[in-house]
C-alpha cells in the first residue's frame, strides 16, 4: 500500500484507535488500516503504547496521533458529511451523539474526542448554493435547528 501524498493528522490523547475504530463502524468507506507502537518513550507515553493509527474516513486518510493532553480538537477543523436523506443524516447524528458526543447547532455535533462534524443533507448545501429567497429561507430554518430536520428545509425551499 502506498502512503498517501496528503494526510490529515488529527491529535488525540490517547485513544486515537479507539476513535479510529469508532468512525471505521459508523461510516462507510472507512478502515483502520495500521497501528503503529511507540518505539521508545515519548513525552505522553512508554515505549509499546500505541503511538499513531493509519485509518480512513469516508475515504479520506487519516493518522490518529497519541500526542497527550497537550492540544485539543476545537471547530476550527470540522469533517463535513454530505447525507442523502433524513435516516442517514440521523443515524451518523445519533451515533455520534449517543457515543458521547454533544449536539451543537446547524447541523453540527462533537464526538467524545472533541472532533468537530457537521452532518449536513444535500438538500441544504443545495439550497445555500442557489442563492436568493430560496438560499435565505433554507437558511434561516438551519439557524433554528440542532440536527438538520430535511422535511423542514425542504418545505423553507418551498416557501411553507
Amino acid at each position: 500500500m502506498t502512503t498517501p501524498k496528503n494526510t490529515i493528522c488529527l491529535w488525540f490523547d490517547k485513544d486515537a484507535h479507539q476513535a479510529a475504530s469508532f468512525y471505521a463502524e459508523v461510516f462507510p468507506n472507512s478502515k483502520v488500516t495500521a497501528v503503529h507502537k511507540a518505539p521508545g518513550d515519548f513525552p505522553s507515553g512508554k515505549e509499546g503504547d500505541v503511538l499513531t493509527v493509519e485509518f480512513t474516513v469516508l475515504g479520506i486518510p487519516c493518522l490518529g496521533l497519541n500526542g497527550g493532553p497537550v492540544f485539543k480538537h476545537s471547530e476550527a477543523f470540522s469533517f463535513q458529511v454530505a447525507t442523502d436523506d433524513q435516516a442517514e443524516t440521523d443515524r451518523y447524528w445519533n451515533a455520534i451523539v449517543e457515543n458521547g458526543g454533544q449536539e451543537s447547532e446547524c447541523g453540527w455535533c462533537k464526538d467524545r474526542w472533541g472532533l468537530s462534524w457537521q452532518i449536513t443533507p444535500r438538500v441544504l448545501t443545495e439550497a445555500l448554493a442557489l442563492g436568493g429567497a430560496e438560499a435565505k429561507r433554507a437558511f434561516d430554518a438551519m439557524m433554528t435547528m440542532k440536527k438538520i430536520d430535511v422535511a423542514k428545509i425542504e418545505a423553507a425551499r418551498r416557501g411553507g
